[in-house]
């Protein structure tokens, strides 16, 4: 087998399920074909290549995949974040007008090429830490065509970035101002015209909703879910960030790909989505930055078996972040996880979180060709260091595609 292109004299964190621990290969080489892995191994068997590059014993991950962002919006809050350090709740701002439904309006007010033009430098900042995949979620558009304006913006996105995106259809995020005092007859919208329209189009790989005391009610995510499923997209869902209104069980029951945020997940849901098989992803940097007190139930996820991801949930109000490095060092500092569950959690429990582990993710024959390449010793370097960036290059299908 000749091979495009073959990465030898590299350390792998391969993170390859059948493997122990991160996977490793020490003195390891990765084979590319056609921008897949074509194999991976011990250099002194590495298949001939049309080109060969000298990692120089740098360590080599998956590229790292974001699969919670609210990457595409108009404006910002740092407003809010003023009041929230004067005191103001979460809730006290979004019941007084702001919150979500601010950032539809400035959304609304931005046409495509505005909402492409400021959510580059958010993605970029990602790519620049090794980001090769990442999922983009609507919702503050909260009509129809804002919401597909939104969507259309996201995958613009992988049009003009070297990065794959998955989109997601959030619709059920908010009530705009128009349906206030009618959330049913805002959730019919959303069931009966948008869903039907984002399936059409193609836009969305999946539906999320928001089912809190602020948001919906598990009945309400139900009939989203419901009508998701009828269009052929895979769900999943904002549970227990604020209370527990069990929607990670709902979640669950349908088959979510994930259930996000979770501090006050209960055990029953635990218990329901190791059944299910749906991915626990957390969010630390909006734990740290609306100073929750509740964490999510690291333990009780880890003893039954529950994989669980990270993300920046960057968004406007509750996480303004696009450090995928600094997630992993709050998740091991702030909810103990261990250096393994944190690089993990941004690559082979990211993907699964995105229904996406069979293309990427993790670093085996047959999958993408996505590679971060690091000036590091050892892999705890990625989790333990802050505001560091030890990024030597990026790879997608198998090309470089940044380099420092």
């Amino acid at each position: 087998m000749r091979c495009d292109r073959v990465w030898r004299n590299a350390r792998l964190a391969t993170l390859a399920p059948g493997r122990p621990g991160l996977g490793e290969i020490e003195r390891g080489a990765i084979a590319a074909l056609d921008g897949r892995i074509a194999w991976v191994g011990a250099e002194a068997d590495a298949p001939e290549a049309a080109e060969t590059i000298d990692c120089e014993g740098r360590w080599i991950t998956p590229g790292l995949i974001d699969p919670h962002t609210h990457l595409v919006y108009g404006g910002d809050r740092a407003r809010e974040f003023e009041l929230r350090l004067a005191g103001a709740s979460y809730e006290e701002i979004a019941l007084a007008g702001g919150g979500i439904v601010s950032t539809m309006a400035a959304t609304r007010a931005a046409s495509e090429d505005d909402l492409v033009a400021q959510s580059l430098p958010r993605l970029d900042a990602l790519i620049a830490e090794g980001l090769t995949t990442v999922e983009v979620k609507s919702g503050y558009g909260l009509s129809l065509a804002h919401e597909l304006k939104s969507l259309r913006a996201a995958r613009r996105l992988g049009e003009v970035r070297p990065v794959t995106i998955a989109t997601t259809f959030l619709g059920a995020h908010a009530l705009p101002p128009e349906f206030r005092d009618d959330a049913d007859g805002y959730i019919d919208l959303v069931c009966r015209e948008m869903i039907p329209a984002v399936a059409a189009e193609g836009l969305a790989d999946a539906v999320d909703a928001f089912c809190e005391g602020i948001g919906f009610t598990p009945d309400q995510t139900r009939r989203v879910f419901e009508a998701a499923h009828a269009h052929g997209l895979p769900v999943k869902l904002h549970a227990e960030q604020l209370s527990n209104l069990h929607g990670a069980a709902l979640a669950a029951n349908f088959g979510a790909l994930s259930a996000d945020h979770l501090e006050h997940l209960d055990d029953a849901g635990i218990a329901a989505m190791a059944k299910a098989g749906t991915v626990a992803t957390l969010l630390p940097g909006a734990y740290y930055f609306v100073r929750e007190t509740r964490l999510p139930p690291i333990e009780a996820l880890r003893a039954a078996g529950v994989p669980m991801a990270l993300a920046t949930d960057c968004n406007p109000g509750t996480s303004p972040m696009t450090s995928l490095l600094l997630v992993m060092n709050m998740a091991a500092t702030l909810f103990r996880m261990t250096v393994d569950e944190c690089l993990a959690g941004v690559t082979r429990e990211a993907a699964r979180a995105l229904g996406r582990l069979d293309a990427t993710g993790t670093l085996e024959a047959g999958k993408r060709c996505d590679l971060a390449v690091w000036d590091i010793d050892r892999p705890a370097e990625l989790v333990y260091r802050i505001g560091f960036n030890p990024l030597h290059a990026r790879v997608l299908g198998g090309q470089t595609t940044w380099t420092r």
